[in-house]
């Protein structure tokens, strides 16, 4: 009929649904290796991300991707894995109070030498080019740097290249608009591309922060943004106790809102809702 066949049981794939045994064993290889605790409610989520591999390998069930993607022949899929098991959700200029704050900072240290700012969670690396937007609109003439880091190595990747939907735009400050984005025209119609004079000012570098950090100094600011609520309290402990010997004296932590460290802040001094110095 029409050039239609009728469809048989066996032109349809059937998947197996994720079982309880899979979804522990894929939370397992999370928190192992990115330090990310899943709760139980993220099960429908990971068997949707995980589909589409299933689906591109023509397998049948997730066990079968398990073993795959720890096959150490398959070290890339492990990678992608992670990859897809990672959220990563941020605009410019988000919580913007906390880019007020960080001008005030800057006139309150002007004098202590290259001002470093660490985006330690930067995802697609939005925080990481506000952050560096406000520090070359309100330091100039000074010395500084920003470091942008993710466990996600796709994002990174995306991060150095500065481009992204002309929707973005509209989280950013019109100043700063105009001075550091280029909209896209031809081909690049609809898109929306972070300036080369700022882009290659911020450094991006994929970084596990539940793992030893590499040699990257100090920092008078670290943005540690709506990342911790993927982590539970000893890798909360364990990320806060790496992270506090590279905050200057006298630096600052600066976290998401809807984060707190009445647990583990005893190290800082809060100054303002999210924002700890160390002394």
């Amino acid at each position: 009929m029409n050039g239609f066949n009728p469809l048989s049981e066996t032109s349809v794939t059937r998947w197996r649904p994720l079982s309880d045994a899979e979804f522990g064993r894929f939370r397992e290889i999370l928190y192992r290796e990115m330090g990310i605790h899943l709760s139980d409610e993220k099960k429908s989520l990971v068997a949707g991300r995980l589909m589409k591999r299933l689906r591109h390998y023509r397998l049948t069930n997730y066990s079968d991707y398990l073993e795959m993607a720890h096959d150490a022949r398959n070290g890339e899929e492990l990678r992608v894995l992670l990859n897809l098991l990672t959220t990563n959700e941020t605009h410019f200029f988000r919580e913007a109070d906390h880019f007020t704050f960080l001008s005030g900072i800057l006139r309150a240290r002007a004098d202590s030498g290259t001002f470093r700012v660490w985006s330690a969670a930067c995802s697609t690396g939005e925080e990481a080019y506000s952050i560096a937007m406000v520090l070359d609109h309100s330091f100039s003439g000074h010395a500084w740097e920003v470091l942008g880091s993710d466990a996600n190595d796709d994002v990174v990747r995306r991060a150095k290249r500065g481009v992204y939907h002309i929707e973005s735009v509209k989280d950013i400050p019109e100043p700063f608009r105009k001075k550091y984005c280029m909209r896209g025209v031809r081909s690049q119609e609809g898109r929306m591309l972070i300036g080369e004079s700022l882009r290659r000012r911020v450094d991006f570098r994929t970084i596990k922060l539940n793992r030893p950090l590499p040699p990257i100094g100090t920092f008078d600011a670290v943005f540690l943004r709506n990342v911790m609520i993927y982590f539970n309290n000893a890798t909360k402990r364990d990320v806060l106790d790496r992270i506090y010997p590279l905050i200057k004296q006298g630096g600052y932590l600066i976290i998401g809102h809807t984060e707190s460290l009445v647990e583990f802040g005893g190290a800082y001094v809060k100054e303002a809702p999210s924002v700890y110095r160390k002394p």
